[in-house]
């Protein structure tokens, strides 16, 4: 890059991005191209999204007013605005990223035996443990039978945004998503430099344009939880209520529990997938241990 227009003024990291977006296009993000676009290169929302961090932090980065930003943030910001070497080591420079270590999650998340037994005790009720990028890391017979349309069983935001099976197991997939979204929203505004959401919204952003829609908006606070109504292949309609309790010994984790209605057509849906989970229980999946 030419020294005549290296900026190095409190401005400099916002016209650095702005620049560097500016030159991308959509399909060298990975992206289709929809229609013309009257401004150059990517939008906001779309660097933000595939870099993991909200469209609002984004924005400061480019007005000038977030000097800041962590070492993992500007990696993804590099990785996402495709720069080279000299290119990248200008973005370290201008950004002076603070020295101070923040503690992010561990990355891998295990679940304690004594609640891994818990679950699997519950033959009624399907349960399962999610860590703190809504990964499962635990589920119980009757929720690996309740899930058994999707593909793969690894993490909820995967499942909801990329697997087919989605938009015929929820009758309404756009709360479910809605709600999803907002949780690791919330997720991401504690552990921004969390290496484990910065890939999962960065692989989503590119494989879903209504996931990039959704983590462009910023959700004040996290939908309360309701009645599920499914739709599942063998036992048909559904309606669970649906819980997510935060474990206080395993921060980040949740346990999450849908019940039916005692006597109610849903129950008896329960206990006919309970019954081909028991016959299904020696060939068992493990769900993934780690994020």
């Amino acid at each position: 890059m030419d020294n005549d227009t290296r900026p190095d003024s409190a401005d400099g990291l916002g016209q650095f991005l702005r620049a560097r977006r500016e030159r991308l296009s959509p399909a060298d993000a990975g992206l289709p191209s929809v229609g013309r676009r009257r401004v150059p290169g990517l939008r906001r929302d779309v660097v933000a999204a595939l870099a993991g961090v909200s469209l609002s932090y984004y924005s400061r980065l480019e007005q000038g007013r977030d000097l800041h930003p962590s070492p993992r943030v500007l990696e993804a910001m590099a990785r996402v605005l495709r720069l080279g070497e000299e290119d990248k080591r200008e973005l370290f420079r201008l950004a002076r990223p603070a020295t101070r270590r923040t503690k992010s999650p561990s990355r891998t998340e295990r679940v304690r035996p004594h609640l891994r037994h818990l679950i699997e005790s519950w033959t009624r009720t399907p349960a399962f443990i999610t860590g703190h990028a809504q990964d499962l890391l635990a589920t119980n017979a009757l929720a690996d039978v309740l899930y058994r349309d999707f593909t793969r069983h690894d993490n909820v935001l995967r499942m909801l945004f990329l697997d087919p099976a989605a938009k015929t197991f929820y009758r309404s997939p756009e709360r479910a998503k809605l709600r999803a979204v907002a949780d690791l929203q919330q997720s991401a505004a504690s552990t921004p430099e969390d290496p484990r959401i910065l890939r999962l919204v960065g692989e989503l952003s590119v494989h879903s344009g209504e996931f990039r829609s959704l983590w462009a908006r910023e959700f004040a606070r996290v939908p309360p939880y309701e009645v599920k109504r499914l739709y599942h292949s063998v036992v048909g309609d559904l309606e669970l209520r649906h819980e997510a309790l935060s474990i206080r010994s395993a921060p980040g984790q949740q346990l999450v529990i849908l019940q039916a209605e005692p006597g109610s057509p849903s129950a008896d849906g329960l206990a006919l997938l309970g019954s081909i989970g028991a016959d299904e229980a020696p060939h068992r999946r493990n769900p993934a241990q780690g994020a």
